[in-house]
């Protein structure tokens, strides 16, 4: 094989060692295979669009990939982290994460929360140090654009930052709004 050809043991070095890395979804990884070989071989790398989806089939038989799974396991991990649905649904997207997956891992949150906005919201506030978690002096509408530049409502920033202390955030997120 001579440096510039792109053949499917390539192509499966390549999709195992990022699969090895990350977790991905198949378009996610459909993505990162065309440009590796388009950087590899741009005269090659159409050709390589076919192998490329039958190892994305084979992986989606055998359950290497699996957006769903992936989708449930990302939209946990954003929200734990406090990203807003509505950002969440956005990264999901950008990965090719199709809609009604993504619609589906979301609702899930439904089962842990009664506001998994809400609760978002306050580990966020958390993470940036917004409302009862800041150090210095407040200065509400700059938390309020932040809230918002992170797709949360008004309704929800104002709630966070109404609280008085971190234990009644905390209870605000558990609980959700009375």
């Amino acid at each position: 094989m001579s440096g510039r050809e792109i053949d499917a043991e390539l192509l499966e070095r390549w999709a195992l060692g990022y699969l090895g890395r990350y977790a991905s979804s198949a378009e996610n990884l459909r993505r990162v295979l065309i440009r590796r070989a388009r950087r590899h071989a741009p005269e090659a790398a159409v050709q390589a669009r076919v192998l490329i989806e039958i190892i994305l089939a084979r992986y989606r038989e055998s359950g290497m990939l699996d957006d769903a799974a992936y989708a449930v396991a990302r939209v946990e991990s954003l929200h734990r982290r406090g990203d807003s649905l509505k950002a969440i649904r956005a990264r999901l997207a950008a990965k090719g994460v199709s809609a009604d997956v993504a619609v589906e891992a979301v609702s899930g949150l439904r089962e842990k929360a009664p506001d998994p906005d809400l609760a978002a919201a306050c580990a966020f506030a958390r993470r940036r140090r917004l409302g009862p978690f800041r150090r210095g002096a407040a200065n509400r509408q700059r938390e309020l654009g932040v809230f918002a530049r992170a797709g949360f409502s008004r309704r929800i920033a104002e709630a966070v930052l109404a609280c008085r202390d971190t234990e009644a955030v905390e209870a605000l997120g558990r609980d959700g709004l009375c």
